[in-house]
């Protein structure tokens, strides 16, 4: 996710599981539609290709208007990348109302442990199989890593005007919150590459959703200790392998 100021609007509405629970026949059905337009996309994009695969072509597979689909998401590349977006709207979610903890407590680890309380309310065998279908899908699709891009930098303010609205900031000008989001944002995609690699790009079953969070945890560690790496030169003067 990439960084701005605190004052832009958060992210449109989502029916993914930032969502909360459905209280209605109607909010089930909602969730249902949406979840197999999710479902149809990957499974289409990745047989066909993204490109290969038209708007009209996926809402005929699951049987809805184009109309309907925009009620849902705005592109293609949205639909594509739900699985993640989902998990990032549920920590925006989440952060509205974390526990701040005592005033000392570092805002890092408010942010650290509301992405992993985000991880737990989302993350699911069929979600973990979702995003790695996601992932292969956007490492070969530009427009999906553009969209990515846009969708991180307002999830990102989103962030940033919570933490700004919750937290006692007296200059809006300070760096720090949005250093610490960034830095939390990098050691998760750091995690979340090592656990798809856990799993071979022909399989398509994805590693445990449960793995992620232990991978999370290991990423925030190695933050921890990174200001402190030390330079330590070579002494073998040969490249390495």
């Amino acid at each position: 996710m990439s960084t701005a100021s605190a004052s832009a609007s958060p992210p449109a509405p989502s029916l993914g599981p930032s969502s909360g629970p459905p209280s209605s026949l109607r909010e089930r059905k909602k969730r249902r539609t949406r979840q197999l337009l999710v479902d149809t996309s990957l499974e289409l994009f990745t047989e066909r290709g993204f490109g290969n695969v038209t708007l009209d072509e996926l809402c005929d597979s699951v049987e809805v208007s184009k109309r309907t689909f925009f009620r849902y998401f705005t592109s293609k590349e949205d639909v594509a990348m739900a699985p993640t977006q989902d998990l990032w709207l549920t920590f925006v979610d989440v952060l509205e109302t974390a526990d701040l903890g005592p005033a000392d407590r570092p805002v890092l680890l408010l942010i650290q442990d509301t992405l992993l309380t985000a991880l737990d309310r989302t993350t699911t065998d069929d979600w973990s199989h979702r995003v790695l279908l996601s992932r292969n899908l956007a490492e070969r699709t530009p427009s999906m890593d553009a969209h990515g891009l846009h969708f991180c930098d307002r999830t990102t303010r989103a962030a940033l005007a919570t933490l700004h609205r919750r937290l006692d900031i007296p200059d809006p000008a300070d760096l720090r919150p949005r250093l610490a989001v960034d830095m939390v944002v990098a050691a998760f995609h750091c995690a979340l590459a090592t656990w798809a690699s856990a799993t071979g790009t022909a399989s398509r079953t994805a590693p445990s959703p449960d793995s992620l969070a232990t991978h999370t945890r290991h990423a925030f560690t190695a933050l921890a200790a990174a200001p402190t790496f030390p330079v330590t030169p070579r002494q073998d003067t040969s490249p390495p392998p």
